[in-house]
Parts: C-alpha cells; structure tokens; sequence
C-alpha cells in the first residue's frame, strides 16, 4: 500500500516575505535557505497531523477493499474523489463510476461510503490492486490554510533558522517549542 503526492501544491501556505518578516532578516542571500525551511516545516507538519495545507492531489494504492462500505482516507481535509479502481490480474481497471459512492468531507477522517447495493469491484492483483485519486488540503491560496497553522510553520522555520547545527548520534537535538504543540492541538485526529 502506497500514499502517493501526484500533484504538488501550487504554492507555499506562508510566503517567503512572510517569513523573513517573522524571522527580522533583510538581506537576500539566505533566501534559498528559508525557502527551503518553509517548504520543510508544512511537510513536516502535513505528515505529523495527516493534513494537507494547500490544495494538493494523491493518489492511495490499497492492496484489497475493506470489508465495509465505507473507506476512511488518510490525509484531511479532502475536497473531492476523482476515480476509483480496481485492477484485475491483467492489469486492466475498472472504474467505479462516482454516482454510485459518496464522500463524506465532514467526517474526519473522510471517507467513502457506497451506494445501497453498491459493493466495491473486484481486486486481481495480489498488490496494488485498488486505487483511489483524491484531492485535499484547505484551498489553493495561502489564506485558505488556518491561521494557527500558517503560525505554526512560521515557528517552525524560526527555530530550525535559529539551530543549523548538525545532532550527533547519540545525543540529544534541540527540542521543537512547546507552542507548535499548542497551535497543532485542534488539527490532531484523537486516537483511542
């Protein structure tokens, strides 16, 4: 099974001039650097809370369908489910056509659930047999994206600008400040 980034977001949910506004630097020739922080600190963040900022497209390989009828999806929040597969032994899909699931946005996480009588198509590969498409993330604009969130990456760039010096084996880094946390909280999937 495979969570696959097959469009990338267009843009940053904080821009460059945003950051260097938070971080009080006016000169140009660290310009890479922050950037590259930026795009470091959503990531991090889309992978600790299983969210996408920006608009962004992935694609999600199961090996087998569930058991029931409703599929929840790995990464909040999803705006839309362009195809569901399956592939049979020959490698040829089929499509099940979008009047007969529905997506559920306001769950979280979102799933799919199927129509009355509708029951997913049949898997022939052993792996990779059933795929999803689907978009997620906040909206396509930076302002889209929380507020606490956006914060939450300018923090985090500040403190990886702050501590560019290597952690060694066996010894202990700089810890994250405790505020990251803090903005991250309402966005976390409670786990039981």
């Amino acid at each position: 099974m495979g969570l696959i980034l097959t469009t990338a977001p267009a843009s940053e949910p904080v821009s460059l001039a945003e950051a260097k506004a938070h971080l009080r630097v006016d000169a140009t020739d660290e310009d890479t650097l922050i950037n590259t922080l930026i795009t470091a600190a959503r990531t991090h963040l889309e992978v600790t809370l299983s969210r996408a900022f920006i608009t962004q497209t992935w694609t999600w390989w199961r090996d087998a369908w569930p058991a029931a009828r409703r599929l929840a999806l790995p990464i909040a929040p999803v705006q839309a489910v362009s195809a569901v597969r399956a592939y049979a032994a020959d490698d040829t899909a089929t499509t099940l056509e979008a009047a007969s699931y529905s997506l559920d946005a306001a769950s979280d996480p979102a799933r799919i659930v199927l129509g009355q009588g509708v029951s997913w198509p049949p898997v022939g590969r052993a792996a990779n047999g059933a795929e999803i498409v689907f978009t997620a993330g906040y909206g396509a604009a930076p302002a889209d994206v929380p507020a606490p969130l956006r914060q939450a990456i300018l923090l985090l760039v500040a403190h990886w600008y702050e501590r560019r010096e290597p952690v060694l084996v066996g010894e202990r880094g700089a810890e994250i400040p405790e505020g990251i946390g803090a903005l991250l909280a309402p966005y976390r999937r409670a786990r039981l």
